[in-house]
């Protein structure tokens, strides 16, 4: 089991579509997984085909207790035909804007709601996946505490470096605190294009950043974006370059989890075509 933060102080970057790729990455393999929406946004609970919301991860953190957060999870909308285990959200709402000024007034534990609130959940999962909101608040202080290990979502563009320095300080400060936790499990580039530009900052950023650039990267592709919008998993979608996004999701989570073979007997065909490709295939 691991808990993975996907985090960058930088909006904009795709860290949600990154989130639910992984997400039916994993359960296309047949892993259990759970994404926690920790942004106010709540885009990843939409994503997911969650649109009335119960009870937010507001309430579990107000809450300070052991393991709260299962009073808030909820099933995702997915239920595509393809998937062996369906996915779980602890689902966000805008009123998580308002709980980050009330955790801060927890002059002891205020860092660690969320770690408290999964306590004993977890173990249910396979994977763990938290959605972050675009700062370095307290919301996201949050994740990085309660993660084992933190993926960096990053574009190819002008001043990415600069905020991958900046999350990396960060993340580098907690990990200090915490004997080692989280760790970094590396740096996704999102969207990346076919332009010259593209290319030339994909590669300050691998240059940069030596052994933390993961490869595949996550190609621009309308399929991603139209998925998301359409709040289904991009391998259920039949239009151009989804089965091409959805294997390099798929190829992401075995650099992730190198060790989870996909079961060939319940994970879908996109799955299995991915993890017979080699990254420059896909």
């Amino acid at each position: 089991m691991s808990i993975t933060a996907l985090v960058n102080q930088k909006g904009g970057v795709g860290k949600t579509t990154v989130t639910l790729g992984l997400a039916a990455a994993y359960a296309a393999r047949g892993r259990r997984v759970l994404v926690v929406d920790l942004d106010p946004q709540a885009n990843a609970t939409t994503g997911l085909g969650v649109y009335e919301v119960v009870q937010a991860i507001d309430t579990a953190l107000l809450s300070d207790a052991s393991g709260s957060i299962s009073s808030v999870i909820q099933r995702a909308g997915w239920s595509h035909p393809e998937f062996a285990t369906p996915v779980d959200v602890a689902p966000s709402s805008p009123q998580l804007a308002k709980c980050e000024p009330q955790l801060a007034t927890d002059m002891i534990g205020a860092q660690d709601r969320l770690a408290v609130a999964l306590q004993g959940v977890v173990d249910r999962y396979d994977d763990v996946l938290i959605d972050c909101a675009p700062s370095l608040g307290l919301l996201t202080v949050n994740a990085l505490f309660a993660a084992d290990r933190v993926l960096i979502v990053a574009e190819p563009a002008a001043w990415s470096s600069d905020g991958v320095d900046q999350i990396l300080l960060n993340v580098n400060r907690i990990s200090e605190r915490r004997s080692g936790r989280p760790q970094v499990a590396g740096i996704v580039i999102n969207r990346l294009g076919r332009t010259r530009d593209a290319n030339h900052w994909y590669g300050v950023l691998s240059e940069a950043h030596p052994g933390l650039v993961l490869d595949p990267p996550v190609r621009l592709r309308a399929a991603v974006t139209e998925a998301a919008a359409m709040s289904e998993p991009v391998g259920a979608l039949t239009r151009d370059g989804a089965a091409q996004a959805a294997a390099e999701f798929t190829a992401l989570s075995l650099v992730l989890d190198p060790e989870a073979l996909v079961p060939t007997d319940i994970a879908s065909p996109w799955a299995q075509a991915a993890t017979a490709a080699t990254p420059g295939e896909i």
